[in-house]
Order: C-alpha cells, then structure tokens, then sequence
C-alpha cells in the first residue's frame, strides 16, 4: 500500500534529513490542500507527523489535526509527541484512524500496551525508528532521534506481541530524508520473521524503482514523503507500482 505523508512543524509542510531539525526544507503547500491532493490521486491511507510536537509535546498542533482529519474522507494515521492515554483518546475521537507512538513504547512499554488493550490493535502502530549499528543491531531511537533507546527492535517486538501487535512502522534513520533508496533488505528481514505484522517502510525513497523494490520485500505499506513533495512521481505513479488493497 501506498502511504503519502506529510510532516508539520508549526502548521507548515516540512522535512527533515535524517531527523535533524536543524536541516529543515520548509515547503509552500497548505498541509489540508497537499494531504487532499493525495486523497485526489487514490491514497487508502495518509500518514502525518507533528514534528512540533515530537520535539515538544507542549507545543502538539492538536487543534490544526483536528481540523485535517474532519475534512479528509481517508483515514488518517498521526504521530509525533503523544505521551498520554487521554491524547491517544482525542486523536481518535476527532476522527484519527490510528495513533502512531514512539518513544514512549519504549520507554514506558507497559503503558503502551494499556493502551493497545482499550482501544484496539487496529487504531495503534509503533513507530521504530532504528540505528543499525555494525553488528547488525537495530537499535531503536526516542525523542524524536535526538536520543538512542538501548533496546533492539527485536525486543520491542516481542514485548508488544501478547497485546496483538498487528502495525509498525520502521524507518531506517541513516536513509531518512537522504532519497537514496530504502532499506528493502531489512523489510525483507522483518517481514520473514514476523509475517503477522503489517510492516510500513520508510525512509530513502526516490524513484518508482525504490517503491518496487519495497513492494517486492514483502512490506505490507511505504511510506512517501519527500519524493512526493519534491515531485519525484506523483502518488498514481506510485499506486500503478504498487495497487492499494
């Protein structure tokens, strides 16, 4: 699947490389417009991220969410600075799909997992954002990559799996914002190992090659942002690559 997204940073349409807020590509488009265009064009499924509040949850774009998810007619998957349970419950209230949540399931997992209990494997998806370091391990970062979480991917996995874990997303940070392709060899990985969860790739893509490249790794979903924005191919492209279930 096809999965166009956007990232905010105090209501404007942004980017980052590899996470870094300090290298910032801030674009002319209105997030309601970009995310339409994308509903327009056969998206089953937009992805945002509020980079604000990633960096600060005190400064979360709950309210600008809101307006967004009321005005699309495809569901919506949020992230980015969600710490509490009350969050996760006014995301979804104000129409939100699902609520992407990061750092704190590795950080405070058993809270997470209360969370996956009450509202439902379907309307949750992890966000692991991993560091592969030369032995090959994939180390999960917190706080908005400004930080290293010191456990694997591997571990979170198993501890979210007895609450039914059904969606992650995992991004390769090094590929992050960089458009040099995506890491098919680590999807390939995780969807072999565990074939149960619906795997979103992201990070690198570029080309129509890259989004085949995943498609063919065994991904259930990618994650587009950059190419899109710097119009790479538009997301018809993309879904001639790959059709939407």
């Amino acid at each position: 699947m096809i999965i166009p997204a956007i990232d905010m940073i105090d209501g404007q349409v942004v980017r980052l490389y590899q996470g870094d807020y300090a290298q910032k590509t801030t674009f002319d488009y209105s997030p309601l417009q970009q995310l339409k265009t994308y509903e327009q064009q056969g998206a089953k499924l937009l992805h945002l991220v509020d980079l604000s509040g990633a960096k600060d949850p005190e400064k979360r774009q709950s309210d600008l969410i809101a307006q967004l998810a009321g005005k699309l007619q495809t569901p919506l998957q949020v992230g980015g600075g969600i710490r509490s349970k009350q969050q996760v419950e006014e995301l979804l209230q104000q129409g939100v799909h699902r609520v992407v949540i990061g750092s704190l399931a590795v950080k405070h997992p058993e809270v997470v997992k209360a969370w996956f209990t009450e509202f439902g494997a379907e309307h949750i998806c992890l966000a692991l954002d991993v560091n592969i370091d030369e032995q090959g391990q994939k180390i999960v970062a917190v706080s908005g990559w400004q930080s290293g979480g010191g456990k694997t991917l591997e571990s979170l996995v198993a501890e979210f799996a007895p609450v039914g874990l059904q969606h992650a997303l995992v991004t390769d940070i090094s590929r992050d914002g960089t458009m040099t392709g995506a890491n098919t060899r680590l999807y390939q990985e995780l969807a072999s190992l565990y074939p149960e969860i619906c795997w979103q790739a992201s990070g690198g893509i570029a080309s129509l090659n890259d989004v085949a490249a995943v498609r063919d790794s065994g991904a259930s979903g990618i994650i587009i942002g950059k190419a899109l924005l710097t119009q790479q191919f538009t997301v018809e492209e993309a879904i001639q690559c790959w059709p939407n279930a």
